[in-house]
């Protein structure tokens, strides 16, 4: 759990309250982009704690067209943000919108939002361009006493960027994802350990690693777990974490056996 400063904490909280009437109220009226924008410019600096002047920049320009905002930080470009009519839905031209302008500026995170939604996008620079939605609320239903509510905003908080609590979250979630799971479940020594389990529960059943595999693999995980570049890309790492504890555990096995050599 992410320790907030009292301070930080005070601020998110006591903004919750002050925006969600403002927000309502802008999407009752449905007021235009423009008018969003300004309210969005406004949380930036209340919620957020970025200095209106110096770190928010309004129409940045990307290669001849316009991101709606863009924060700044020790001269760099942090996060680019697409602002769409608060009583707009947010859809997946809005997202490749958002995403591109990142794409081309070459920053890893895109936010998009309406006002009250938020959308936090990492942006991979693979072959092709591939993002994920890290992180996603509706700023309506916030609640000020939910502790998981005020963290997520901290991560979005000019504090959060310097510290880079957003990569961390990133990358907790990496690990956490199906993709490493189900690696993790198809892995030689998992299966194993399921094989010896079974066998506790039905002992005169022979069951073999394949069987195992074939079924984990048609009923129970499903298959865009299994297939595709993220899930090869989590195989791989497992992998690799695998034989590195592998080569870990053989030298402490190694060196324990010199040890005791010596000691003879």
């Amino acid at each position: 759990m992410i320790i907030i400063p009292i301070k930080i904490k005070d601020r998110l909280t006591s903004c919750i309250k002050k925006f969600q009437p403002i927000l309502l109220s802008a999407k009752k009226r449905d007021v235009n982009e423009s008018d969003t924008i300004i309210i969005v410019n406004d949380m930036l600096t209340d919620i957020f704690g970025f200095d209106k002047y110096l770190e928010i920049t309004s129409e940045y320009v990307i290669r001849g067209t316009f991101v709606d905002l863009a924060i700044k930080l020790d001269g760099k470009i942090q996060t680019l943000i697409e602002v769409k009519a608060i009583g707009l839905e947010l859809k997946e031209t809005h997202v490749r919108q958002a995403v591109d302008y990142g794409v081309k500026q070459g920053v890893d995170w895109a936010i998009l939002t309406n006002g009250a939604n938020w959308q936090i996008y990492k942006i991979y620079f693979n072959k092709p361009i591939d993002q994920e939605l890290i992180l996603e609320f509706d700023f309506l239903n916030l609640n000020p006493r939910n502790s998981d509510d005020i963290e997520h905003l901290y991560f979005l908080t000019k504090e959060g960027w310097g510290k880079g609590l957003l990569g961390e979250y990133h990358a907790q979630r990496q690990v956490l994802n199906r993709y490493s799971i189900g690696a993790i479940l198809l892995s030689d020594s998992i299966l194993k350990v399921i094989r010896h389990e079974l066998r506790c529960i039905s002992p005169d059943v022979k069951i073999e690693i394949g069987q195992i595999q074939e079924v984990l693999l048609q009923e129970v995980l499903k298959r865009d777990v299994v297939e595709g570049e993220r899930a090869e890309d989590a195989k791989r790492k497992v992998t690799r974490a695998i034989i590195k504890t592998s080569k870990k555990a053989s030298k402490e096995i190694i060196e324990e056996k010199l040890e005791l050599d010596e000691q003879k």
